[in-house]
């Protein structure tokens, strides 16, 4: 049998909480630790093959100079930024519709990752970045002697 502590005020704090977020004030505490980091998240594809780990990002609109990629201690980082605008004049309506924000995604590789083999590309607002694996080392014996 497991205990489960009963606490009243709990969903009235994450209520007053969550409305403050939305109205974007913040009276517990003043820095931005629980802002968002990013205005859009883009999908992203994580596979494992045998000499390499390959990420692939969904980056419609987004241009390749405005891609910028980090590995940082174990730590790939992508980040960038979008802009665009279509404005089409049909019929005597004017339509304009804008596309644009920061994005911003962080994937901790494991240590056999090799941090000096990554490449990057694009193609048809696909990212995919390449980090190839690093030889693994086999387990050597170790022989116990007597003497």
């Amino acid at each position: 049998m497991s205990l489960i502590r009963y606490e009243p005020w709990s969903l009235v704090n994450r209520l007053h909480s969550d409305l403050d977020r939305i109205f974007g004030r913040d009276y517990q505490d003043n820095d931005d630790s629980r802002g968002a980091v990013s205005d859009w998240m883009p999908a992203v594809d994580v596979q494992e093959t045998k000499d390499a780990f390959v990420l692939r990002a969904d980056l419609p609109g987004v241009d390749p100079k405005d891609i910028d990629i980090t590995m940082e201690n174990g730590v790939l980082t992508l980040r960038g930024r979008r802009q665009s605008e279509q404005t089409s004049d049909e019929r005597g309506y004017r339509r304009v519709e804008r596309i644009s924000g920061e994005f911003f995604r962080r994937f901790t590789l494991p240590d056999v990752a090799n941090a000096e083999s990554i490449s990057a590309q694009t193609n048809n607002g696909v990212l995919t970045v390449t980090i190839a694996k690093r030889p693994e080392v086999q387990p050597r014996r170790i022989e116990v002697k007597t003497s």
